[in-house]
């Protein structure tokens, strides 16, 4: 092949996991999207690994590696390497499942990496790319608009746009601001933190992207100007901490920008979940009930990326008259919704089979809600209610608070 392996994409620990593969397809039996393809589909985990070492081993061992059979990979090969690394939804299930413990998720984002700088990548990511980096949000709309969720509510708190000297600092994330089926989240939220009085603002026009859909897309190094905007810009404020109700903001801020800027933030950071589950602890809010059947979707950036299992629960099990009951699979083993990992942009389908799969396990509970704590799997989950008819909503945790607040 004409294109060199760039090892600098990898780690040495990546490299050994590699090597340490048993090949025992653990991994390929936990995958919801192998799952939900043909027997010979590309996406098969264990096969993107043998691939990507045979790539690298093919171009920096020479002859040794031709002594065992290995040999340079041809177009095809890597086209087809790339088709199966791009539509993987990176939810993590096949590290969990992993007899030796290979990070998976990271593995797959390396990649990534690798991928694009051959320019084997979807070409809608140049259209995420240039949104992200000259609008600073995943939509392409004005930035100025962050705050176009408030124009609907009966009163708007106050000191919504940057107020100096607030305590907590609330990170919208682009779905929550940018999307109307989805607004309804920053509005609970808001509300929440206010009756709760609770001193708090947002970065209003100045939240730009955390940068997660390009970090994940293989293209990191044009986030790290992302991440030093907003860090930047919640140290002006001079808050204590930092709350985010996307999960995957939530992880880029709390996980990743330390690893980006090589320095501590400077404040706390937290989950929606976490909070919540903090005010109801305290007794700051009140939960006057929600006589409904629930169910629990764990998303993977605040589940198994994150390790945050045991606060949504509690948030639940803290609200009179709900009836809760677990999916078959939850927590580490939860499946994903279907809408992560920028799959969705890679191949719809891919989202619409792994969506399905999840909402009918949800539909088994026997539930009426099925809540989750992140936006783009209430909003993958309720496409997919709709379009399988099956009858049930899918709410945001936080506005089935909000409601048992109201009741």
């Amino acid at each position: 092949m004409s294109k060199k392996v760039d090892l600098s994409h990898y780690t040495l620990r990546q490299l050994l996991e590699m090597e340490a593969c048993t090949r025992c397809a653990e991994c390929v039996s936990a995958c919801p999207t192998y799952a939900e393809s043909d027997e010979n589909a590309e996406i098969h985990p264990q096969r993107k690994i043998a691939r990507a070492k045979d790539f690298w081993k093919a171009d920096h061992l020479g002859l040794l590696a031709r002594l065992f059979g290995i040999r340079p990979a041809s177009d095809g090969d890597l086209q087809v390497h790339s088709d199966g690394v791009f539509r993987c939804t990176l939810c993590g299930r096949c590290h969990v499942v992993c007899p030796v413990q290979i990070d998976t998720r990271a593995l797959w984002i390396s990649m990534r990496e690798q991928l694009v700088d051959w320019g084997l990548y979807p070409e809608v990511f140049d259209m995420l790319r240039d949104r992200i980096t000259t609008q600073h949000n995943i939509s392409g709309d004005d930035n100025s608009n962050r705050l176009v969720w408030t124009q609907n509510m009966d009163r708007i708190p106050e000191g919504l746009e940057a107020r100096q000297g607030a305590e907590t600092v609330y990170f919208m994330g682009c779905v929550g601001a940018m999307y109307p089926r989805v607004y309804s989240v920053p509005q609970s939220f808001a509300q929440i933190l206010e009756r709760a009085g609770e001193s708090f603002t947002t970065l209003g026009s100045g939240e730009w992207c955390c940068g997660f859909p390009l970090e994940i897309a293989g293209m990191g190094k044009h986030a790290h100007d992302l991440a030093r905007h907003n860090v930047e810009a919640v140290r002006a404020i001079g808050a204590r901490r930092l709350v985010a109700t996307c999960p995957s903001c939530y992880h880029t801020w709390a996980h990743e920008y330390p690893r980006v800027l090589g320095e501590p933030l400077g404040f706390e950071v937290y989950h929606s979940v976490e909070l919540l589950a903090e005010l109801i602890d305290e007794g700051k809010i009140k939960l006057n009930g929600f006589s409904q059947a629930v169910t629990y979707h764990d998303p993977c950036d605040l589940g198994r990326t994150s390790g945050i299992f045991d606060a949504p629960r509690r948030v639940l099990e803290a609200i009179p008259g709900i009836q809760f009951t677990e999916m078959a699979d939850n927590r580490e083993l939860s499946l994903c919704c279907g809408g992560g990992g920028d799959a969705e942009m890679a191949d719809a389908s891919v989202t619409a089979a792994v969506s399905k799969r999840r909402i009918e396990q949800a539909q088994a509970t026997g539930a009426q809600v099925v809540v989750s704590a992140c936006q783009q799997c209430n909003r993958t989950l309720s496409e997919a209610a709709r379009k399988n008819k099956i009858r049930m909503r899918a709410m945001d945790i936080t506005e089935v608070v909000w409601q048992a607040m109201q009741a």
